[in-house]
């Protein structure tokens, strides 16, 4: 059974809800289907929300996270910061909990810590934050006290390396910030549960992933998920029958059973949307991205250091970038198509535009 890369970006663009917005009232199932929302830059987040709800309030993200705590910051797949449904954080959390890329002794040795200290600062870690909100520097301070001077120190020099390995442990999530600094605690302290141990959780996340970023090779999920391609062809293996086989062209991928139907039936989508750097829609084409580009190439959206551009999809493809300024109280917004656009596409950007709810000079660049 075989696809068209077309029908794939058609298909994945209404995956992502990104064909029509949804209501304000939708707004955590559509953080559900995204797996979470990337939150490396907290600016992204929000507007990786925005670009598929309507009638987002200004509010709406910091709401969910700090006052009514629907949603839980913390690390996530890849290391990555993510917002994920603070609902649905056991599953997640028990998928992390079977990460051991830190374990390994090249890691151990990289990070000049043996593996008893790194279990050591993990469970003091858990400790002091039971019932409290501590900033980084407070954290050290009490595992400090509780270990040695050298592991306190560690977590003041490296700003994730060594609180990652404690939140995929279920032992630290993000708290509300204090001014500048930010804060952690505990899930129990935060959520009010404990992470337990659950069968098949990753296989349960590989699914999610497929219903949102496939179909998709080993090579796909593993680089997304943060294990090795045969880790990730061993939990692909493991679905069985809820996955099938399908060709995109050529390349041989998996698609979750109960969307390969529909996959083949993908019409091509009309919209237009500016994405967010860090997008998940365009984080899912990392490897494929030849083929989700109207034009350009994959270097001006795929930039060195990790940097993903902010996109100007257009029909399912990515057809430019864009960037904002702010100068003076001016907000000014640069957009670079890859190839020239139709007066109904400029005309839908600025309809685009103006959902910033500021004065924006728009420039066209090219």
């Amino acid at each position: 059974m075989s696809v068209t890369w077309r029908q794939v970006a058609a298909w994945r663009t209404r995956a992502h809800a990104l064909d029509a917005r949804r209501p304000a009232g939708e707004a955590a199932d559509v953080v559900s289907r995204l797996c979470g929302l990337h939150a490396q830059l907290m600016s992204s987040a929000g507007a990786t929300l925005r670009a598929r709800v309507d009638g987002l309030a200004d509010d709406a993200v910091e709401r969910a996270l700090w006052t009514d705590r629907t949603l839980v910051k913390t690390w996530s797949m890849r290391g990555t910061l993510h917002l994920l449904p603070a609902d649905e954080y056991p599953l997640w959390q028990a998928g992390f909990a079977t990460y051991r890329h830190y374990l390994k002794p090249v890691w151990l040795r990289n990070f000049h810590i043996t593996a008893d200290e790194l279990d050591a600062l993990v469970e003091a870690v858990g400790e002091v934050l039971t019932d409290r909100l501590l900033t980084r520097a407070e954290l050290a301070d009490e595992v400090a006290a509780r270990t040695s001077a050298d592991l306190g120190d560690k977590l003041r020099e490296s700003w994730g390396a060594y609180l990652k390995p404690a939140s995929f442990r279920g032992r630290l999530v993000f708290g509300p910030g204090e001014g500048q600094f930010v804060r952690f605690t505990s899930p129990r302290t935060w959520l009010g549960f404990d992470p337990t141990p659950a069968e098949g959780a990753v296989e349960e996340v590989a699914l999610r992933f497929l219903a949102q970023q496939g179909p998709a090779t080993r090579e796909d999920f593993a680089r997304w998920w943060g294990v090795s391609p045969a880790d990730g062809g061993r939990v692909l293996k493991a679905l069985g029958d809820r996955v099938e086989p399908l060709d995109v062209e050529g390349t041989a991928c998996w698609a979750r059973a109960e969307d390969v139907e529909g996959l083949r039936a993908a019409e091509p989508v009309r919209t237009v949307r500016l994405l967010p750097a860090f997008d998940q829609y365009v984080v899912a084409a990392t490897r494929h991205a030849t083929h989700f580009l109207d034009g350009g190439s994959p270097d001006q959206v795929y930039r060195p250091q990790g940097w993903l551009s902010p996109v100007l999809l257009v029909d399912g493809l990515m057809a430019g970038v864009w960037s904002r300024e702010r100068k003076g109280g001016r907000l000014t917004v640069t957009l670079e198509p890859f190839r020239s656009l139709s007066a109904a596409v400029r005309k839908a950007v600025l309809s685009e535009v103006d959902r910033m709810d500021e004065p924006v000079e728009v420039h066209w660049a090219g």
